[in-house]
């Protein structure tokens, strides 16, 4: 094995050198798995590496980069139903769909994503709580498992594998074709809202009293606002047009009307901007920038305005390169989901205790969520809250202890966790959010399909390695029990 490289968290917080393959064919997916049942060696999947955390790093192993993978291979224009490889990204998905009137139903923050890592974190999007995560939308999916077996699964074939797949960190196989249903749409264009938000409970009450008219909705939060103004922020709420509230729909589906500015105001080019964004990564001047945006939000309460389809769903791409203003350490994502009887006081909790240790996050977003049928879900009836925290040398520690402590005001709120933003999560509190028997399900599905554990990540290690090695002892020892001598 001489391809060793680096491969790096997105968040830039962590990194290990793997043995990297990237194969362009099934034949050739398989050619690595043989090899890894050949010498022992872990495997680990990993599409374009957008998880903030470790969830596609397999550190001093094998990792399969699969972007090579990335053909479109059926696409029916009347139906909307697309087969693609697990390589194909969502930006090569919408600018193949679009022009014929269609649109992925869900899609992330990003554009830049796979469709197999979309798939092996279940991710979801702004429109959550009406149109389920991105498993949710597949009719069918074709996976290769450790043991060179394929498998073919619907919802109604062998729907258990179905829903542990789909979500299953890519640690029970490797999905080689994925049947999607796409969503109709007429104009290129989306009706936007802007509100401005005075505290978290108003942030929630005015999402729960907007979700029945608008398609998605997403807040932005300020989180240095303290006081009786804590979770502050602005609610974008936004619905797609149809052909006679859009003049000109053909040319708004158009690809050079979707494609991002290159730059702001027509002056200065977006690629260089995280440099001016540098000087404020610190908690005072970060405080600084929420607080301009929170008065410009103000400002702007009530605005209704139209916006390019990749410019709401995609905003993480606004600001190419944005994430190098936390160099050099990076960044990590702290994203809780809680039902929503009880999400404002966890999120207010959440804000303060940040606050209180000097830590507080640079960036918030809420959304609204539905429950959902996955093996490993983060979904719930209610709200997430999502934090980037930035990491220095003096506060890893601190961050570290603090995502601990965040999670059991979580868990004490009955809430959950997303593992394609994770990168602190505890076994325990794994155990907390999933319970047992989906843990349990999840360990002898892993033995069944994959019997020699040769599908890894450093994910997988960190959080679930521990919990089968205690219930394999926990196994062993109530063996003994049961036929020791009386």
């Amino acid at each position: 094995m001489e391809n060793l490289e680096r491969a790096e968290a997105w968040g830039q917080a962590s990194s290990g050198m793997a043995y990297v393959f990237r194969p362009s064919t099934p034949s050739g997916l398989q050619a690595v798995f043989e090899l890894a049942r050949d010498t022992g060696v872990p495997i680990g999947l990993r599409g374009a590496g957008r998880s903030y955390g470790d969830a596609a790093m397999n550190s001093e192993r094998i990792l399969v980069d699969l972007e090579r993978m990335n053909r479109i291979l059926a696409w029916d224009p009347a139906s909307g139903i697309v087969e693609v490889e697990p390589g194909v990204t969502i930006e090569q998905l919408w600018r193949y769909v679009l022009g014929d009137g269609w649109w992925p139903p869900v899609v992330p923050g990003t554009m830049f994503p796979t469709v197999g890592g979309c798939l092996a974190m279940n991710v979801h999007g702004k429109n959550n709580w009406r149109e389920g995560t991105f498993g949710k939308h597949v009719l069918e999916f074709e996976a290769l498992l450790p043991t060179g077996e394929y498998v073919v699964c619907t919802p109604e074939r062998d729907p258990e594998l179905f829903h542990a797949m789909i979500g299953g960190l890519g640690v029970l196989g490797c999905f080689t074709r994925i049947k999607l249903q796409l969503k109709r749409v007429h104009s290129g264009q989306l009706d936007v809202l802007a509100l401005s938000i005075p505290n978290m409970d108003a942030m929630l009450e005015d999402m729960e009293s907007l979700r029945d008219d608008w398609e998605y909705l997403v807040g932005w939060v300020d989180c240095f606002a303290g006081g009786r103004g804590v979770g502050r922020g602005q609610i974008h709420a936004a619905n797609h047009l149809d052909n006679l509230a859009d003049p000109s729909p053909t040319q708004s589906l158009r690809l050079d009307h979707q494609d991002l500015p290159d730059t702001f105001f027509g002056l200065v080019p977006k690629s260089i901007l995280w440099r001016f964004l540098k000087p404020f990564a610190n908690n005072l001047g970060w405080k600084l920038v929420c607080l301009a945006r929170y008065l410009m939000a103000k400002r702007g309460h009530g605005h209704r305005f139209k916006q390019s389809l990749a410019e709401f769903n995609f905003l993480l791409d606004y600001v190419p390169h944005w994430k190098r203003a936390y160099w050099p350490l990076g960044l990590i994502q702290y994203q809780c989901f809680v039902p929503k009887a009880e999400a404002s006081e966890a999120f207010v909790q959440i804000l303060r205790l940040c606050q209180a240790r000097g830590l507080p996050s640079y960036l918030g977003v809420t959304k609204r969520h539905r429950p959902d049928d996955f093996l490993l879900s983060h979904a719930v009836d209610g709200y997430s809250l999502a934090l980037d925290f930035r990491v220095t040398r003096r506060n890893r520690q601190r961050l570290l202890a603090l995502a601990h402590d965040l999670d059991e005001i979580v868990l004490a709120h009955s809430g959950r966790f997303y593992f394609a933003k994770d990168s602190t999560l505890a076994p325990e509190s794994a155990v907390g959010y999933l319970g047992a028997e989906s843990i349990q399900s999840l360990f002898a599905l892993k033995a069944r399909l994959d019997p020699d554990n040769l599908l890894q990540t450093d994910l997988w290690r960190r959080v679930f390695e521990p919990l089968s090695i205690r219930e394999k002892f926990h196994n062993r020892a109530e063996s003994q029990t049961l036929h020791s001598p009386s």
